[in-house]
């Protein structure tokens, strides 16, 4: 069990990765979504089930409210990233994926 949680948690680092490289890479020049941030969201969200469900199988406690907190700002990146990328060239929606995951990452650090 312990070699799965490892395989979702570096999983889970790549996607959160590939959201903020996306952003730091697009912040000078377009200011667009890529595809590779919607991707990194996807699987934020995927991995960060599956480590909780690891958890969970393992009979370990989880801060359910630092969980929760998580969850609704990993399935708000990935819907702003979805409609940054639909709508093409919008500042607001590219800012904003960038803001929340990096959120999302001093949730995850400092909330103890």
């Amino acid at each position: 069990m312990e070699t799965l949680r490892l395989i979702l948690l570096f999983a889970h680092l790549v996607g959160m990765a590939a959201i903020l490289g996306g952003f730091l890479a697009q912040l000078r020049d377009r200011r667009i979504v890529v595809p590779v941030m919607v991707r990194g969201a996807v699987a934020q969200l995927i991995t960060g089930i599956a480590l909780v469900a690891t958890r969970e199988a393992q009979e370990l406690t989880n801060d359910q409210a630092k969980i929760a907190a998580k969850l609704g700002v990993a399935i708000t990146v990935l819907v702003v990233a979805w409609l940054g990328k639909r709508q093409g060239r919008s500042s607001a929606l590219f800012y904003a994926t960038g803001l929340l995951t990096a959120a999302n990452v001093a949730v995850a650090v400092f909330w103890t």
